[in-house]
């Protein structure tokens, strides 16, 4: 059964929330696609990855590149039905659902409230869709993660 967590970013952009997901990612064993439309954004998303935690290497690299098939961490711009890397987690950086997320055993949605009523409308579809578990996660003042509505 596929699941789906929301993540809606109040306080910190998804450049600082995505190295903690994909570092735990990586302590479960998995692999990792991270998708977001934006070149600007797959760039600071890179940047991040480096930089953000920096006690912990947190490899990864380019779609389209020779060595996205080995990279535990894949960034690219557009979601195929199969990850070439492997992946059996998936992180929707840019906050767009994308139906072919839900051939991933886990998918992050990260949106900030820009986005909102996309990710409202993708809660009610999945909602009403058997067989998908769906999570609620929301930042409290401190930068801590609480599930919930």
């Amino acid at each position: 059964m596929p699941r789906v967590d929301f993540y809606r970013l109040t306080r910190d952009p998804v450049e600082h929330v995505l190295p903690a997901i994909a570092a735990r990612v990586l302590a479960g064993g998995e692999r990792l696609l991270v998708v977001a439309a934006s070149a600007m954004q797959r760039q600071a998303i890179d940047a991040a990855l480096w930089t953000q935690q920096p006690a912990s290497f947190l490899p990864h690299g380019a779609a389209g590149t020779p060595d996205e098939a080995i990279e535990p961490i894949l960034i690219a711009g557009t979601l195929d039905a199969s990850a070439v890397n492997g992946a059996t987690h998936l992180a929707l950086a840019d906050g767009e659902w994308r139906d072919e997320a839900l051939g991933f055993a886990r998918t992050f949605l990260l949106f900030d409230n820009s986005r909102i009523d996309d990710a409202r409308a993708t809660w009610r579809k999945l909602g009403a869709t058997e067989g998908t578990e769906i999570h609620f996660w929301k930042q409290d003042e401190r930068g801590r993660w609480a599930e919930g509505p």
